[in-house]
């Protein structure tokens, strides 16, 4: 781990209103700009301070210099900021051993951190890069801190459109056979999105934005043919795509957006004789640059203590079930 350096510099000419735009809100493109590029950023008036490693302190005092001078002429938000931090690549030029950011997340219930080390990495990796992955059981948060991500980039301007996915497949029963029209076929399945919206936005405002088709719910099927730009995207039960569908959902992704990709893979409803374009995913894009993978075990369910033991009961059940087939 390199030792953090910091750099103090003043941003000329000193004005008020300038450095109010530079900074946001509360500081919001400070704190954007601090997890993109793996830094700590104070300021007093026009004099500021970065600390870090070296490399990212040097290239976060030149994005700075550049922001400052683009201030006077043109209205910042957090797409716009957003947008730079995309143009100067931030996230290859990363030094690989920065230790993750503190992720604070403001919902309507109050702020969301992550719970250990596993889900601060999670929250680091999404703030940090354009297409994650969240792999692992039942009970780690994937999906919760997705949305909750999701919401607050919808909050702060950085995206314009919050698109849910979900594939429509089904353990033990078939589309056809459940009433309604496709909508409600489709609802049972997007349940869990629903319930993490109201209890981040409150149940009024997610009817709200969904009217107005900033917060799109969908079934994986309706993304073919499509380029989603300015947009937040959460692929939720990735296990259940198929190679050919996970290609084409990650493949939708446009300038601006960010997409998580969650699931597990004990707990794939696909026909046998069809692997999971999830597992696909994993195995092939592992090494690709700009793509973030976070594997959750057992040990970081947060939900009923019994969730983890149950997981391990299973987890330890299918490996010997393995071994018994090896030696057979």
């Amino acid at each position: 781990m390199n030792d953090p350096s910091h750099r103090d510099f003043i941003l000329e000419p000193d004005d008020t209103e300038r450095l109010a735009n530079l900074a946001g809100a509360f500081d919001a493109h400070l704190r954007q700009i601090e997890l993109r590029m793996g830094v700590e950023i104070a300021n007093r008036g026009n004099i500021f301070r970065v600390t870090g490693p070296e490399p990212a302190v040097a290239r976060t005092e030149k994005f700075l210099r550049a922001l400052y001078a683009e201030a006077g002429d043109e209205r910042f938000d957090g797409h716009a900021i957003n947008v730079r931090l995309n143009a100067v690549n931030a996230d290859d030029q990363a030094t690989p051993d920065i230790e993750p950011q503190d992720v604070a997340i403001r919902v309507k219930r109050g702020t969301i951190r992550g719970r250990g080390a596993n889900q601060a990495k999670y929250l680091h990796a999404i703030a940090t890069h354009d297409i994650n992955f969240g792999v692992g059981p039942a009970g780690t948060g994937k999906t919760f801190l997705a949305v909750a991500m999701a919401v607050e980039a919808l909050n702060e301007s950085r995206v314009q459109r919050l698109i849910l996915v979900r594939p429509a497949v089904e353990a033990g029963e078939k589309l056809g056979f459940l009433p309604g029209d496709l909508t409600q076929k489709v609802d049972p399945y997007l349940r869990p999105l629903y319930d993490a919206l109201y209890e981040m936005l409150g149940v009024e405002k997610v009817v709200k934005l969904l009217e107005k088709n900033v917060i799109e719910i969908a079934p994986l099927a309706y993304m073919r043919g499509r380029t989603l730009n300015d947009a937040f995207v959460i692929l939720d039960e990735a296990q259940n795509t198929t190679i050919e569908q996970m290609k084409m959902f990650l493949t939708r992704i446009g300038y601006g957006s960010t997409a998580v990709v969650t699931g597990d893979l004990t707990q794939i409803d696909l026909p046998k004789h069809i692997k999971s374009g999830l597992r696909d995913a994993v195995d092939v894009l592992r090494a690709v640059d700009g793509i973030s993978f976070t594997f959750f075990q057992s040990r970081d369910v947060v939900r009923h203590p019994l969730v983890a033991r149950i997981v391990n009961a299973y987890d330890a059940r299918d490996a010997d079930d393995t071994s018994t087939g090896a030696n057979a």
